[in-house]
């Protein structure tokens, strides 16, 4: 009966044992999960934005004769700066230096002529007072007088076209710039009424960039721009060529275009850029970045720091004053750098999970350790 007594003894003790043991553990309390947190601070932001734009010529003019006749000569090397009226061809003067001279001679014969008749007219008219003429011949007098003087003038402007001409012949720069191929050749016959341009001369500094913004996101900016907090950004814009780097000066808005086009929704703007060097050429697609607003008091996340909930909505956990993980809804503007500019849903001060939120959730209790100048030193 005793032994028996000490079997059942033995066999019960490990379970309350184990009964202990388990009432124990769940009454332990749960050890605190160590997680890094950021907290977010209000910080001065410039909002930029990344359009697509074409370089173009700041002036261009294509050249083209307007006299006719045989080119004597090419004053210019194809690609090279060029000054304003500087020769760039010579046409063959010869005609034109007989056409002058002719309407010279004629002026100095209408200029004789015009003499002769003012004497005449004024030695008639005292002769009319002795009535050594008639009136009828002092009036025939002045009349001829009065042609002569038309007919001076006449010949003056004659020999002003034929100046003008001859200066044609020789063909000038109008702008000053860079002058591409030439399209004719020494002893090419051109006429004043050809389509065809002999060259085109482009001036590329300064350069223009005409770039292309749609509607659509000119009126997402006015109603950004309505924010508090919030202010139109300044003029200055960056510009990435075509092989991704960057251009090495900056450039100035010009304006903004007062129409949208009918075509492509969208609404151009120009800037100028200097062009020392001639690296941009009209024609040239680039990326320009412009600066639209500035945030006074823009909240950045880490994007680490932000999930999405099966909704698709943008979610981060936070650390309240009482170290409890907390879930919040939030709102995104635009991703800058590897940060997310957040426009509600969290406030400055508050500390946001980025390390170690796959180990908590929502309730429980953490220790922090904030991470928020190792961030800042990583960007």
């Amino acid at each position: 009966m005793i032994v028996k007594i000490l079997q059942s003894f033995l066999i019960t003790l490990p379970l309350l044992w184990l009964g202990c043991s388990k009432d124990e553990t769940q009454n332990r309390p749960k050890p605190q999960v160590e997680v890094g947190t950021y907290t977010l601070s209000a910080q001065h932001v410039t909002l930029t934005r990344e359009l697509p734009g074409r370089t173009k010529a700041t002036l261009s003019s294509e050249i083209r004769p307007q006299v006719g006749g045989i080119i004597q000569a090419r004053l210019f090397e194809e690609g090279s700066l060029v000054k304003k009226d500087a020769v760039l061809y010579q046409i063959d003067p010869s005609s034109y230096q007989a056409a002058f001279d002719e309407a010279k001679a004629a002026l100095k014969n209408a200029e004789a002529t015009l003499e002769s008749s003012r004497l005449k007219s004024e030695r008639y008219a005292d002769l009319v007072k002795m009535e050594g003429v008639s009136k009828q011949e002092v009036e025939d007098a002045k009349a001829a007088y009065l042609q002569a003087v038309a007919n001076v003038e006449e010949k003056t402007a004659a020999l002003q076209s034929a100046r003008i001409n001859l200066e044609y012949t020789k063909i000038k720069a109008p702008i000053s710039g860079r002058i591409g191929t030439s399209s004719v050749s020494v002893g090419a016959l051109v006429s004043a009424s050809q389509t065809t341009a002999l060259a085109t001369i482009r001036t590329l500094d300064p350069i223009y960039l005409d770039l292309t913004q749609s509607s659509t996101q000119l009126l997402k900016l006015r109603a950004l721009l309505t924010q508090q907090g919030l202010k139109k950004g300044g003029t200055t814009v960056a510009l990435n060529l075509e092989d991704g780097s960057r251009y090495a000066h900056n450039g100035t808005l010009q304006f903004q275009e007062v129409a949208v086009d009918e075509s492509t929704g969208s609404v151009t703007l120009r800037a100028t850029f200097p062009n020392p060097d001639g690296v941009l050429l009209p024609g040239m697609y680039v990326r320009a970045l412009l600066d639209e607003a500035i945030n006074e008091g823009a909240l950045l996340v880490p994007q680490q720091g932000v999930q999405r909930d099966p909704k698709g909505n943008a979610t981060a956990l936070v650390v309240t004053a009482e170290n409890k993980v907390e879930t919040r809804e939030l709102k995104t503007e635009r991703a800058i750098g590897d940060m997310w500019l957040v426009h509600s849903g969290l406030s400055a001060g508050d500390h946001v999970i980025v390390e170690g939120s796959s180990k908590v959730q929502t309730g429980d209790s953490v220790k922090i350790v904030d991470v928020t100048t190792t961030l800042g030193k990583a960007q």
